[in-house]
């Protein structure tokens, strides 16, 4: 705490006529922390700074760190992409399943800020503890499983696509890539649980600084680990994962240092540790949504990667540059809904609507001005964005196609993905689920499948479209439902 800090802290518990440690005797010491402890969340910036410069203050730094993040697996994918078409579709093949572990890791990770935000604003700290540490039990628990995947079902999970005329060498390097990553998660499920506590109470720079720590870690290493140099063995696919694992490690490191040191609003001990199921529940309830709406992306990819295969590894490789630039777009507004969401939940616990809506819209407008920027990025340098990754002339010609027909619907997107923030803000994971389910399941791979009947791989990109515009009115008729109920009914409260 800073000294600063300390004296308005100070100030605070004077007003409340708080008698010093020293004379209230050890036996009132934990009621005097107790009170110190809400005295801190009292003054939690999410209740009192402008929503402008507070939304400002929450989400450049996550945008700038999910900036780093998409850059450095733009990076991998480059380096990669050197040794060769074929190289590059290993890692595509192998990107759903990376993406599941993500999604559970983040999903859990929105459970936990939604019910520590709520927790907060209610001025409940102990509460708030005890689901910090359940979050941290949950990120350990799920590394575990995807360990156990990763030793026993990489090959089962890449003989989906050998099945489908995918060369051996393809095959090997999948296999290779994805057993790393999955062993090596625990840094990963670690890294986003403590960078989500940091910025559930606001903290949002140690956040930013521990993921680009970690992005700027995998970035120096990928050529090193990949190509051998200084006298590193030369390990292909399989030192891009390795490279991924280590910068993991090195984020949660710093996370967790960070939240030692810094996080006053938190007390992170785990002695005498049981899992509280109550705590749990309430994680899931909005975190199950949260990771079921982002698994549904793998399941997405890897249908995807089935309705591609038959046209080469050329299209499989487009769909695998397409993604990764893609997140170079979508990472800006998911950052501006990771700052989103603490703000929402604290001033839904504090009974604020007028704080709530305000964030809404600036986040709405904000989100649609991103993607604005990003499909006409697509539109008028496509054939830069492909040259990046030694893109040959089929590549280039198939991928311009695909990087404009797609960001057509980026600024819809956009909304979507704010509402979808919203949703799980006010613990209604369910609302995005829904939404999530209907888009990438429901309409955009029996668009893509009937579409690849239709005119081959051209056409498919067209599915993204569909799906996305149809799905950003389900969206918005979602969040008019959940206005109503919950937010209207709440008193006006402060700006």
């Amino acid at each position: 705490m800073s000294k600063k800090e300390q004296e308005n802290l100070q100030q605070d518990l004077q007003q409340q006529e708080l008698a010093p440690a020293e004379a209230i005797g050890p036996e009132g010491r934990a009621e005097l922390e107790k009170q110190r402890q809400e005295a801190l969340v009292r003054r939690n910036k999410m209740g009192n700074m402008p929503v402008g410069r507070l939304l400002v203050s929450m989400s450049v730094p996550i945008i700038i760190s999910m900036l780093v993040q998409a850059l450095y697996n733009i990076v991998d994918s480059i380096f990669v992409a050197q040794l060769g078409e074929e190289a590059l579709a290993a890692v595509g093949f192998a990107f759903p399943l990376q993406n599941l572990m993500i999604a559970v890791a983040v999903g859990t990770g929105v459970g936990m800020n939604s019910v520590l935000g709520r927790r907060l604003g209610e001025k409940n700290v102990t509460a708030a503890n005890r689901v910090a540490v359940n979050g941290l039990f949950l990120a350990v628990a799920s590394w575990a499983v995807f360990a156990l995947l990763g030793f026993f079902g990489s090959a089962w999970y890449v003989s989906a696509f050998a099945d489908n005329s995918i060369t051996g060498g393809v095959a090997q390097m999948a296999e290779s890539y994805l057993s790393i990553v999955c062993i090596g998660s625990l840094g990963l499920f670690l890294a986003v649980t403590t960078e989500r506590l940091l910025q559930a109470t606001g903290r949002t720079v140690f956040s930013m600084v521990s993921q680009m720590v970690g992005a700027v870690l995998n970035i120096i290493l990928d050529p090193i680990m990949i190509f051998g140099w200084f006298g590193f063995p030369a390990m292909g696919v399989a030192g891009a994962a390795l490279a991924t694992v280590i910068g993991q490690f090195g984020s949660m490191i710093l996370a967790i240092a960070y939240n030692k040191l810094k996080n006053h609003e938190l007390n992170l001990s785990l002695k005498g540790f049981r899992p509280n199921w109550t705590a749990i529940k309430h994680i899931y309830r909005v975190g199950v949504p949260s990771i079921i709406m982002q698994s549904l992306g793998s399941v997405m990819l890897f249908c995807m990667n089935l309705i591609m295969v038959p046209f080469g590894t050329t299209a499989v490789s487009v769909l695998s540059v397409y993604f990764r630039l893609q997140s170079f777009i979508f990472m800006p507004v998911f950052g501006l809904n990771s700052g989103m969401i603490p703000i929402i939940a604290f001033n839904y616990g504090a009974q604020n609507r007028l704080r709530i809506e305000k964030t809404i819209q600036r986040c709405v407008v904000v989100a649609v001005a991103i993607m604005l920027f990003g499909t006409a990025l697509f539109w008028i340098f496509p054939g830069f964005l492909l040259g990046l990754f030694d893109a040959g002339p089929a590549m280039l010609e198939l991928g311009t196609h695909a990087l404009r027909r797609t960001s057509i619907a980026f600024p819809f997107v956009g909304v979507s993905i704010v509402f979808s923030g919203v949703f799980q803000a006010l613990g209604r994971g369910a609302y995005s689920l829904i939404v999530s389910l209907i888009r990438q399941l429901g309409i955009m791979i029996p668009a893509a499948w009937l579409l690849a009947q239709l005119g081959g791989a051209e056409l498919i990109w067209f599915s993204g479209p569909i799906a996305e515009i149809s799905c950003m009115f389900i969206a918005i008729a979602f969040f008019r439902m959940a206005y109503k109920k919950i937010i209207k009914p709440l008193p006006l409260g402060a700006p």
